[in-house]
């Protein structure tokens, strides 16, 4: 086999394989005399089947198999004569071949760089903290409590207000035929709620228990029951009482009812939680942070076809962003050209240090276990209560599912291997300013 480099570009090689026609040959020969050892045709014992017949009915198929072993081999040979590692899988062309003739083809690719990661020593970081205040924990404590409120009779002749409940009896019609499922009774409506139809219960503000009131709506044009959608409608409601919401009492019975010993232990909860959201915010500035300083550091060019991959899924949020009408506020206004050579620039960012951070993981000999698998797949399940068993069963079953959570967990592990070589110093930041999106260059631009 002769490999010959015909072209070299920055990251972009060429190469011109030969492979002799005789070793061709050979392979084809090798082959169909392994065929000939376990084929069988009638009228000859096996092993007994003459060569030209074999070639006749199995030569083409034989040949398609070997020339296609043979590409690839040659291919990986020259990688690793050359030393080479492919950013992408290899562009192969044949451009000559004839029974009987050499085979020649080409192999066109990208390389991955050389990289040399900086001295993360030398990075200095600010990791913004802050502070859970007693008022946000109480904060915390009235939204628990009113989640589990009661509710007790307004004063007699007290009218119903936003956040009143209102005990109706309700019949709903339509060009005046009732219709189904618009009728209850002794109905407990919460006002405000946005329970019921847009501007039904705004109508009963006001009401009192004995009350008569005739509610006039449209249902929305997409309203998911298709007969009535997009339909004036009216209701008779006859309130009957009207009951005013009372939280329940933060005390050790609503610690009890979370599954808490006591007041003290529910507290303590509570505080637990914030405390590990806001530590969850602090990494991710950080993370934002030590991310622009790895930028800042290497500057080593990366393969054009990864960037464009990258750049393609981008400019897909882009346009989908556009369609929707949600398109970022720093972008609108500015020309398609304009945009698209500001998120080249993030995607090549993005691959650049994507490849940073694969490099660095490598050298640091960084794994993802199964147990770091185990803890997604537990926190992937809590976010569908009650079908937990369906999320194992999913990831147990579809390893291409359980591979999608490896990229994360090693670039994860990557950052904090980084962070706990980088100087880091806390800095004390109020909750407003811990609760703002990361600085930098848009979100799409993390690796």
């Amino acid at each position: 086999m002769q490999v010959t480099q015909t072209a070299t570009d920055g990251l972009k090689r060429e190469f011109k394989v030969i492979v002799p026609a005789g070793s061709i040959e050979d392979k084809v020969a090798n082959r169909l005399e392994d065929l000939g050892r376990t084929i069988r045709m009638p009228g000859f014992r096996p092993g007994k089947v003459p060569m030209t017949l074999l070639r006749k009915r199995y030569g083409p198929s034989v040949m398609g198999e070997v020339l296609e072993a043979t590409v690839n081999d040659a291919t990986r040979q020259a990688m690793t004569d050359h030393n080479l590692r492919p950013a992408m899988q290899p562009k192969i062309e044949i451009t000559s071949y004839a029974e009987g003739k050499d085979l020649e083809f080409t192999v066109a690719l990208e390389t991955l760089p050389e990289i040399t990661p900086a001295d993360f020593s030398t990075i200095e970081l600010e990791r913004p903290v802050a502070e859970v205040p007693e008022e946000e924990i109480d904060k915390t404590l009235d939204r628990l409590a009113a989640g589990r409120e009661g509710s007790e009779p307004a004063p007699e002749g007290r009218k119903a207000q936003e956040g009143d409940i209102a005990v109706i009896d309700f019949l709903g019609k339509v060009d005046g035929v009732a219709f189904e499922g618009g009728k209850g009774e002794d109905y407990s409506l919460k006002l405000g709620s946005g329970t019921f139809i847009p501007g039904f219960e705004q109508q009963l503000v006001g009401a009192g228990a004995g009350d008569q009131v005739t509610v006039k709506v449209s249902f929305p044009s997409d309203y998911g029951h298709a007969p009535l959608a997009g339909k004036e409608a009216e209701f008779d409601v006859t309130v009957k009482e009207i009951r005013v919401a009372v939280p329940a009492a933060i005390d050790d019975e609503l610690a009890k009812s979370l599954g808490m010993d006591d007041l003290d232990a529910l507290r303590k909860a509570v505080r637990d939680q914030i405390e590990r959201q806001y530590a969850s915010l602090s990494r991710n500035h950080l993370k934002r942070r030590l991310l622009d300083a790895l930028a800042e550091r290497h500057d080593f060019e990366v393969p054009q076809v990864m960037a464009d991959m990258e750049f393609d899924a981008i400019w897909k949020q882009i346009e989908e962003s556009k369609e929707a009408g949600k398109l970022d506020p720093e972008d609108q206004g500015k020309s398609d050209d304009d945009l698209k050579a500001e998120y080249r620039k993030i995607a090549e960012r993005r691959v650049r240090l994507g490849l940073l951070l694969s490099e660095v993981g490598q050298k640091a000999e960084i794994t993802v276990t199964q147990e770091d698998l185990n803890r997604a797949i537990v926190a992937e399940a809590g976010r569908f209560p009650g079908q937990e068993h369906m999320v194992f069963r999913y990831f147990q079953e579809n390893q291409e599912a359980m591979n999608s959570l490896r990229a994360p967990i090693f670039e994860e592990k990557v950052i904090d291997y980084i962070i706990e070589l980088a100087k880091v110093a806390d800095r004390p930041v109020s909750i407003e300013e811990l609760m703002k999106e990361p600085d930098g260059d848009k979100a799409v631009a993390e690796a």
